[in-house]
């Protein structure tokens, strides 16, 4: 008899958090290895001309948003709305109904995201970013694991926004 049974699974608190948990739990390993095995500032090339491995702090949000204003404005401000969005984000998980799977997925690897960058600003004040992809002297902003989880998360909530249906 197993101990757990699949019905345990088709809980949708048990499904986010085993996507959400999974997410950070992926986003700060990769994170310690950077921290661990790569000094700052310094760069892997994985495809040359294209994408490497580039240990960055990020003080800001997006984009950098933030960067440049005193540190005690940035952790308040980046706290309290990763506080929000991390209520808000729940509320509507727990709105969608059960057979929106890919949508509480989506929100699911939001919160997941959206956890692992908060860690990382309590820990240490700023994210830890290292995923680096370009063309030439053309750079989109450096990376991490639980920024591509948001952003997958926020794909698929476009995607059901324009084109299914959402729940009311």
């Amino acid at each position: 008899m197993p101990l757990i049974s699949s019905e345990f699974f088709q809980n949708k608190t048990v499904r986010c958090i085993g996507i959400a948990g999974l997410i950070v739990i992926v986003d700060q390993a990769t994170k310690a290895i950077i921290l661990n095995g790569l000094p700052l500032y310094r760069s892997v090339p994985v495809i040359a001309g294209f994408f490497n491995i580039t240990h960055i702090h990020n003080p800001g949000g997006a984009f950098g948003f933030l960067a440049d204003q005193h540190a005690g404005l940035r952790h308040i401000v980046f706290l309290l709305v990763s506080t929000m969005a991390l209520g808000l984000v729940a509320y509507f998980y727990a709105q969608t109904p059960r057979n929106y799977k890919v949508l509480a997925a989506g929100y699911a690897m939001i919160l997941g995201g959206a956890v692992g960058n908060m860690i990382d600003r309590v820990r240490f004040g700023e994210v830890i970013d290292f995923l680096d992809f370009y063309l030439g002297d053309y750079h989109w902003p450096a990376f991490n694991v639980a920024d591509s989880a948001i952003t997958v998360g926020i794909v698929i909530f476009i995607f059901h926004l324009f084109f299914r249906k959402l729940p009311q």
